[in-house]
């Protein structure tokens, strides 16, 4: 997330809740799509991770970006920690260990994402070669401990860094070593938001095979293929993972405002401090008798700043939010995009990608969830493997982009940017196992090289 919410509209009731929810339904000539992905900036020369301080570390990029674009900087204690378009909507932020994000503005095809992307990257470049930065694409960093991962000057990132430990085994692994990239989409009611996310928190393990590509930790292979999904399975229960109550009747914006409720909170912000709140619910906040602060009430900004908290395989806001792949090359960016746009804004294609699943029951889609970050496309739920499975929806994807037949300038539609997982259902390998395969042979037992194979 770029920048904190600021609302400080008061909240009084849990109804208030639910209508914040309600406000992100939109008409469906209004749908839009946005595109996040982290990135590792390292030394081109050393392989080394790029710290905040210094005349070429990320300070001085980030700089060095605001100067390009004219964007407003975004700071906390007078630090910059981000930029943000306040005419576009985009955003660049950074994550715990100077993973560099862009959010992409809400664009209405993929072919303008693409066109976002490359402008970033591209800018990116030329504020970043006389640096001698470059950056990694990849969902795990395969060769720093944690004791060598810089630490970002970003006081969330402080009060997570202390709790996560509590939680679980590989919460800070999540926070410093991995990178992902995501994609936004819309919803056109609360039955239209029903389907999308009980569809796309069953399927969100195909899309991990899809774009698994982490199998390389502290210099070898892990022996995982996503091992950035694996961190996920033990980093805190209590706010991840596939969300069984989604797929029971009556599920609706009600039933999640009362699971976020109850998932414990990290911080309050007041003014410019982060109050630690970690381990305590938002209900106490709402009736005014949060433990550490007493007597404070909630706002708006405190609601819309703990959802950004909350971090299942599929997150909902005022918009679904897809969270299981691994960040990977460029083309692959723009695949994910339109892997689940063509799911998603195409109600055939929703129906029949709904009707895959429908059926799984909790226990099946855990053990798929569980199995692919190992296994990728040879895991299988009921005698199918993941590989059918991907073959199948990307089918239903193609379809989808098909008939919304959008154009790029060369006359176009958005089924070109499937191309890329289109080879690796052919070959039957995923990403990861193709990096395994040139680890082995080509690379004779080092991931050096990959600094230049997935190097933006």
């Amino acid at each position: 997330m770029a920048r904190d919410t600021i609302d400080l509209t008061p909240i009084e009731t849990r109804h208030e809740l639910i209508e914040w929810f309600e406000k992100g339904i939109k008409p469906e000539n209004e749908f839009r799509i946005g595109t996040e992905h982290e990135k590792f900036p390292f030394y081109a020369t050393t392989h080394r991770p790029v710290g905040y301080e210094g005349p070429r570390g990320i300070r001085a990029l980030l700089d060095g970006m605001q100067a390009l674009l004219g964007w407003e900087p975004i700071l906390e204690n007078g630090l910059p920690i981000g930029l943000f378009d306040v005419t576009g909507g985009g955003a660049i932020s950074l994550e715990p260990g100077g993973q560099f994000e862009l959010s992409g503005a809400p664009l209405e095809t993929i072919h303008q994402t693409c066109v976002e992307l490359g402008a970033h990257l591209a800018q990116l470049k030329q504020v970043a070669d006389p640096l001698g930065i470059r950056f990694l694409g990849i969902g795990m960093s395969p060769l720093w401990t944690l004791a060598e991962t810089p630490v970002m000057p970003k006081s969330r990132y402080r009060i997570m860094r202390a709790y996560m430990p509590k939680v679980g085994t590989r919460g800070l692994d999540m926070m410093f070593r991995t990178s992902t990239v995501q994609v936004n989409l819309d919803f056109s009611s609360e039955a239209d938001m029903v389907k999308k996310l009980r569809m796309s928190i069953a399927l969100q393990p195909i899309a991990t095979a899809l774009f698994a590509n982490s199998p390389f930790t502290e210099g070898k292979p892990n022996g995982k293929l996503s091992m950035r999904s694996e961190i996920w399975r033990d980093t805190d229960n209590h706010r991840a993972g596939m969300l069984p109550f989604v797929f029971e009747d009556g599920f609706g914006f009600e039933r999640y405002v009362d699971y976020a409720l109850d998932v414990p909170m990290y911080f309050v912000k007041r003014r410019d401090h982060y109050h630690d709140v970690s381990g305590q619910n938002f209900r106490h906040l709402l009736a005014g008798t949060l433990e550490s602060l007493p007597g404070e009430r909630a706002y708006v900004s405190d609601w819309a700043n703990h959802l950004s908290t909350i971090f299942p395989e599929v997150r909902l806001k005022r918009y679904l939010e897809m969270r299981g792949q691994d960040v990977g090359p460029r083309g692959f960016i723009c695949a994910e995009s339109a892997f689940w746009m063509g799911l998603f804004y195409d109600s055939a294609s929703l129906e029949a990608a709904w009707d895959l699943a429908r059926d799984w029951t909790a226990e099946e889609r855990q053990a798929l969830r569980d199995a692919v970050p190992a296994q990728g496309f040879r895991a299988e739920i009921r005698g199918r493997s993941v590989l059918d499975l991907a073959r199948e929806l990307l089918a239903l994807s193609r379809q989808g982009l098909e008939r919304r037949n959008r154009l790029d300038r060369s006359g176009r539609n958005e089924t070109i940017y499937l191309e890329p997982l289109e080879a690796l259902v052919a070959a039957g390998e995923t990403q990861a196992e193709q990096l395994l395969r040139r680890y082995r042979h080509e690379w004779h037992g080092s991931v050096e090289p990959v600094f230049e194979a997935l190097a933006y």
